[in-house]
């Protein structure tokens, strides 16, 4: 069990390294002047390649995390929060997926301001997952 353990932490981290970075890419793509054709090209060729990487990495860490899960058993209150946490993180890699859709498209709306803000969410839940899991608070 506790090499699941560790493979789960290890993807988990791997996974929210693209949940950190990619919305940082949609901040500069929000910059980018509608005459920097290369940039703007360039950063939806990083974002592209970026989001393809951590989907699996995302779907492996929830699969090694239900492993845990089953071997462990689903009880606590802690546990049942952290789930829904996680699943709010996998609507938000599902939601950085149509955002970079929409940049590809071109009918991108939001400016850089707003993917400032929307960057800090998978922060404050990084934050309440490692609470919920190391204290196991009720």
């Amino acid at each position: 069990m506790l090499t699941l353990k560790a493979l789960h932490i290890s993807l988990v981290v791997a996974w929210f390294a693209g949940l950190f970075y990619l919305p940082r890419i949609f901040v500069n793509l929000a910059m980018v002047p509608p005459d920097s054709v290369a940039e703007r090209e360039r950063l939806l060729l990083m974002a592209g390649k970026l989001y393809r990487f951590m989907t699996p990495l995302g779907v492996l860490a929830l699969v090694f995390g239900f492993w845990l899960w089953f071997g462990y058993g689903f009880s606590g209150g802690w546990l049942h929060l952290k789930t829904a946490l996680v699943a709010l993180l996998v609507l938000y890699h599902w939601q950085c997926g149509r955002i970079l859709k929409s940049f590809q498209s071109g009918s991108n709306a939001k400016s850089h301001v707003w993917f400032r803000f929307y960057n800090e969410m998978p922060v404050l839940v990084l934050f309440a997952v490692v609470f919920l899991v190391v204290l196991k608070p009720f």
